[in-house]
């Protein structure tokens, strides 16, 4: 038999011990929770990319070929020097 002192060490390390195992019991499932957010953003960002891809596609094949339109010459402007007066 354990004397009450001991008793009442090892029972405080057993406390101890309950709490840390369900401290890392609690941990463990917040990163879980993490990596299945960050699992499901990524999905959307990569679904919403291939739509915008998928859209940007098709608008381009939509688009008729056509040349682009000849800009008029631009005005040449004749600067002189000034004379000395």
């Amino acid at each position: 038999m354990l004397k009450p002192t001991e008793a009442r060490l090892e029972e405080a390390r057993k406390k101890a011990r309950d709490l840390l195992v369900q401290g890392r019991a609690k941990d463990a499932e917040i990163v879980k929770e993490r990596e299945k957010a960050f699992a499901a953003q990524a999905e959307k960002a990569s679904r919403l990319r291939a739509l915008r891809l998928a859209r940007e596609a098709a608008d381009q094949a939509a688009e008729p070929v056509a040349k682009p339109a000849k800009k008029p010459a631009a005005k040449r402007v004749v600067v002189r020097a000034r004379s000395a007066r």
